[in-house]
């Protein structure tokens, strides 16, 4: 294999309008509209004989290396149902960002009005490394996960 790295994160949503404001206050920045269709070659790539979708690629700011996110909104075909209902539910369950200052963050979060699952806990990671984290939703219900991580 000659993987070397990754591209970007598909989240899909119900409200594109909505997702995109809720990942801009978290630092993202829309950089690339995504084409409403695309040739029958592409939709034949994911799946599909044809599609209609809403979204951009969006860039965390000043993020090293880059981290992408490609949010859409799925006009056609659309599904109405919920994303995971839990963490523990086998896929993809969390999207981790990190962050310098993980309880000034989950205060702006919570006044922001974001489902938060706790306030930050500690757990170490080793020997040497602790790691403070904690869990919310996106406006879809989709888990997000803030980490700050402390070397001592």
């Amino acid at each position: 294999m000659n993987i070397t790295g990754m591209v970007h994160i598909n989240i899909n949503c119900s409200d594109y309008e909505n997702s995109k404001a809720f990942y801009e206050m978290l630092g993202f920045e829309e950089y690339l509209k995504v084409p409403e269709r695309n040739t029958e070659e592409v939709a034949a790539a994911v799946g599909m004989t044809t599609y209609r979708v809403k979204g951009a690629l969006l860039r965390l700011k000043n993020a090293d290396p880059p981290l992408v996110l490609d949010l859409l909104e799925w006009k056609e075909p659309s599904d109405e149902s919920s994303p995971y209902l839990n963490l523990y539910q086998p896929g993809i369950a969390r999207l981790a960002l990190s962050s310098n200052n993980i309880y000034e963050d989950y205060d702006f979060l919570v006044e922001s009005g974001v489902e938060v699952l706790s306030r930050p806990v500690t757990v170490t990671l080793g020997e040497s490394t602790i790691s403070r984290f904690f869990c919310f939703k996106d406006p879809d219900g989709i888990y997000l996960e803030l980490v700050e991580i402390v070397r001592s």
